[in-house]
């Protein structure tokens, strides 16, 4: 047995010499936080703010209202937020007609370049204004619109930037099914800029 301490003595005092030769000097022990537990995966990032519009009406002709949404290009979320209708500060200027919905909606992109919608039952077909509501929102759901940056109101509503340009329809028509009827909306009618 002492010859195996000995041995154990002579590599630790070995081992030290040769640390000192190679110029590393002595510490004490260095507090380094939480001992490593392994690699983990990168965490999901949330989806970056983008700026829509939504279509409502100002005395008769149609606005836009923009909004901050989640991330582009969820057309589902848009056309919900838009049956939602107004926010209380968008409501002293918008109005809309559309009707306020107590079912769940269906949205389906075609590939002919056009967003379906379908509704609940027991919804009477939908006004000219109302379809060119949902068609022209549906229209500017595209770049640059999602690099607009947002003028915050309260109630996630927004003001209107200064100089926004064209957009490039996203979808150029809208198809809203219902209980035994359907309406075909192009957005050719639309404003061509969203200055209000």
């Amino acid at each position: 047995m002492k010859g195996s301490r000995a041995g154990a003595l002579l590599a630790g005092l070995t081992a030290a010499l040769t640390l000192a030769a190679c110029g590393v000097p002595p510490s004490d022990v260095i507090e380094a936080g939480e001992p490593a537990s392994g690699m983990l995966p990168p965490s999901p990032k949330p989806p970056v703010p983008t700026t829509i519009a939504l279509y409502f009406l100002h005395k008769g002709e149609l606005r836009p209202y923009l909004r901050r949404i989640g991330g582009p290009g969820d057309y589902g979320a848009v056309v919900r937020l838009l049956f939602a209708g107004p926010t209380t500060s968008e409501a002293t200027t918008a109005t809309t007609e559309l009707p306020r919905l107590t079912d769940p909606l269906e949205v389906a992109i075609g590939g002919d370049d056009t967003l379906s919608i379908h509704l609940p039952e027991a919804v009477p077909p939908l006004s000219h204004p109302a379809m060119l509501q949902l068609a022209c929102t549906v229209a500017n759901m595209a770049p640059p619109l999602a690099m607009v940056p947002a003028y915050g109101n309260q109630d996630g509503a927004s003001a209107a930037p200064p100089d926004t340009g064209q957009r490039s329809p996203a979808h150029s028509s809208v198809r809203v099914f219902g209980d035994g009827w359907t309406i075909t909306q192009s957005a050719d009618s639309c404003p061509d800029s969203l200055q209000p």
